[in-house]
């Protein structure tokens, strides 16, 4: 009961974002059902088929990434102190999102389904004088088992990747094993200062060991070596914690795998200016890829890692170009922001980017007289393209949360409220100004073997 009033209680913009992850979940299941009415429509066109079925995978992937930014910035699943007491602990909050995710992913699945079946006719008539009734299977029995199949996988995907991203995990340090570092000990300390007297006979000379460590130079000089508790090593000839080792998201560190990126982004632009030298016959499309079209997909989906990769590094450039000439406060405070969050909001940005790149791309493709753009792609397109939106906007609510605490104190040492909305604006001009012709430059050169 608990666990209900937690998720009714939630504020407007928090039911608006799960009414998101509905609607996604909605237009990702009608079209997962429309791959199974052309299925139906047309058996002989098995291969065609099986193709639109692998083209949703995109939906999919973009419906669950947006269900996990959602789940994330649920501040009614956010462990706080006294929640534990109440039987509220880490584990069941967790349980508590999933449920959530699955509660609205079924939902857009049942608002798919009811959708489905209008247009189908089985429930008041064919709508729109039977327009859809050329790739919804009209007038023929829906297979029972693979429409559950169908409207299943995104609300399954979803709960299991959300359980699994915000399982708890043991915030103890690792503790490490104090034989590993005896023979390190024993040549840094020298011979044990009194032999075994030192350490004592019940200790073994294992203490006599770590005295040594501690206290060999002074021993050296005649002063005794100050007595170390039994099983104690030197923090000295220790290796550093987990907990030591630089943070990837730290104002001050560089994300890792730019030049990864950048590599992955070239090996992509490269294989389509390969592909683009001998046109494949027949025409691509989303129903029918030629066989000379490996080399099309391959450089996309290379470009596309390559951007999301990228995006990161990219970002903490952003905040460090902020930064330069003898910066003001204004200045100052949106950088180091653009720098600590740059993993955090650069991931998103890069799947942005990517498909933009990619709907340029698409609309590149398809802007001739032959081949219109369908409903079907449309919709496909307006579920991913706004699930990257979505998930960009929740990625950039999820950080202001993060910031909550530093945004108070900067307040209460008497900065203006209109110095942090500055900041935050400058932010956005920024990464828009840096990312913006970079998306169109690279969707212009994975555009180009097309038009030729």
């Amino acid at each position: 009961m608990l666990d209900l009033r937690l998720t009714r209680a939630a504020r407007p913009a928090v039911q608006l974002r799960r009414l998101l992850v509905a609607a996604a979940s909605a237009g990702t299941g009608f079209l997962l059902l429309s791959c199974l009415g052309y299925a139906l429509k047309r058996p002989e066109a098995a291969g065609s088929a099986a193709l639109r079925l692998a083209w949703c995978v995109v939906p999919v992937a973009a419906t669950v990434y947006l269900a996990l930014a959602v789940a994330r910035t649920d501040p009614g699943t956010r462990p706080r102190p006294g929640l534990s007491a109440i039987g509220l602990g880490p584990a069941r909050l967790m349980a508590v999102s999933a449920l959530v995710t699955a509660l609205s992913t079924t939902l857009g699945s049942l608002v798919a389904l009811s959708l489905f079946l209008h247009l189908r006719g089985d429930l008041t008539g064919l709508p729109f004088d039977g327009a859809g009734a050329s790739f919804l299977a009209a007038g023929k029995s829906l297979p029972l088992a693979a429409t559950l199949t169908l409207l299943a996988v995104v609300p399954v995907v979803a709960t299991v990747a959300v359980a699994l991203a915000l399982r708890p995990s043991d915030p103890r340090p690792v503790v490490r094993p104090q034989r590993r570092y005896l023979p390190f000990v024993r040549q840094a300390g020298g011979p044990a200062v009194g032999g075994r007297a030192a350490g004592g006979p019940a200790a073994g000379g294992r203490t006599g060991e770590v005295e040594a460590a501690g206290g060999g130079g002074a021993a050296g000089k005649g002063t005794p070596a100050a007595a170390a508790p039994a099983g104690v090593i030197d923090p000295r000839f220790t290796s550093p914690s987990l907990t030591d080792k630089p943070d990837d998201e730290g104002a001050g560190d560089t994300p890792a795998g730019l030049p990864w990126a950048v590599a992955l982004v070239a090996a992509g632009l490269t294989a389509q200016a390969y592909a683009g030298r001998t046109p494949p016959t027949p025409a691509f499309t989303f129903t029918t890829v030629p066989t000379g079209a490996g080399f099309f997909l391959l450089g996309w989906l290379l470009t596309a890692v390559g951007l999301v990769l990228a995006a990161p590094g990219l970002t903490h450039l952003c905040g460090r170009l902020l930064q330069c000439a003898r910066p003001g406060a204004l200045r100052l405070l949106a950088g180091r922001g653009l720098m600590a969050e740059a993993t955090r909001i650069g991931r998103p940005l890069g799947i942005l980017c990517a498909v933009t790149a990619a709907g340029y791309a698409v609309t590149t493709l398809y802007d001739s007289p032959g081949r219109p753009f369908g409903p079907l792609s449309a919709l496909g397109a307006l579920v991913v393209a706004g699930c990257a939106f979505a998930t960009l906007l929740t990625v950039a609510v999820e950080t202001r949360q993060g910031r909550a605490e530093t945004t108070d104190a900067l307040l209460r040492l008497g900065a203006p409220a209109t110095v942090l909305r500055g900041a935050a604006a400058l932010r956005a001009f920024a990464l828009l100004a840096f990312f913006a012709p970079l998306t169109l430059a690279i969707a212009a050169l994975a555009a180009f073997p097309l038009t030729r």
